[in-house]
């Protein structure tokens, strides 16, 4: 699927802006779901000076009403969904655990948690309208608990002792995965496909663009799960360097 309608939340900047950029050459009209207006209208202005078909919404996605508005917006304007990309994330500094302030865990979980739950809940009838309904949720390999399991393990994905102990960010990655298994169940059947995805360590703001790689090396697996084919995969986490065939990161 390469032409059709999308959303990408948190999409005026970073990873998201990149996504939305990729899918727009695609063909699809782009929603650039984002809650500082002049930051959505520039990057619109910047993307249709390209040539892609892409509309700045108006949503915050830890604001209900806003995403009940944006939903109605998207079904008056394009009747349907194609593509919903969960992006829009937030993070805190790094403590230890036992160190982190309950209202700052509280604060990322509404965006990264119950954000999605909000976007999807909303948008879930538009999906629904599509003949090829995908959803993707960009998570992190740090929300994999089969990892942190194995922080000490010499063959373990990150180096001895060095898997980022961070109570707000890690484990609200990890709800997001378990978020992600959920709807995937739900829906089989339906033609909707969910997926979640570690789009690898993009430098970003979230980690004051220290990342290795770019937003638009970071967008490749988004966009591919956006778009697969009706015999891609459903509840699966892929790494950047995954493929349609299948799951590729544990959970």
């Amino acid at each position: 699927m390469t032409a059709g309608v999308a959303l990408v939340t948190g999409a005026n900047k970073g990873i998201g802006r990149a996504v939305a950029r990729r899918l727009g050459l695609l063909g699809m009209t782009v929603y650039l779901g984002a809650r500082d207006d002049g930051r959505g209208k520039a990057a619109e202005d910047d993307l249709r000076a390209e040539g892609l078909d892409a509309r700045f919404l108006s949503l915050d996605v830890t604001d209900e009403h806003s995403v009940a508005l944006a939903a109605r917006s998207v079904a008056d304007e394009a009747g349907r969904l194609d593509a919903l990309v969960n992006n829009a994330g937030t993070g805190a500094p790094v403590r230890l655990p036992s160190a982190t302030p309950l209202e700052e865990v509280r604060r990322t979980y509404e965006t990264n948690v119950f954000g999605v739950i909000t976007v999807t809940n909303a948008f879930l009838p538009l999906l629904r309208r599509s003949p090829a309904g995908r959803v993707v949720n960009i998570s992190s390999l740090l929300g994999s608990i089969t990892h942190a399991a194995r922080r000490d393990d010499p063959s373990g994905v990150f180096p001895p002792g060095v898997f980022p102990a961070v109570l707000d960010y890690n484990t609200s990655k990890a709800a997001l995965n378990a978020i992600t298994v959920t709807y995937a169940n739900e829906l089989r059947g339906t033609g909707i496909l969910v997926n979640a995805c570690s789009p690898g360590f993009v430098a970003t703001d979230i980690n004051d663009h220290q990342g290795d790689l770019t937003p638009d090396e970071g967008a490749r697996i988004p966009v591919l799960l956006a778009t697969l084919g009706e015999d891609g995969p459903t509840a699966a986490f892929l790494g950047e360097d995954g493929t349609a065939d299948g799951q590729v990161l544990a959970w």
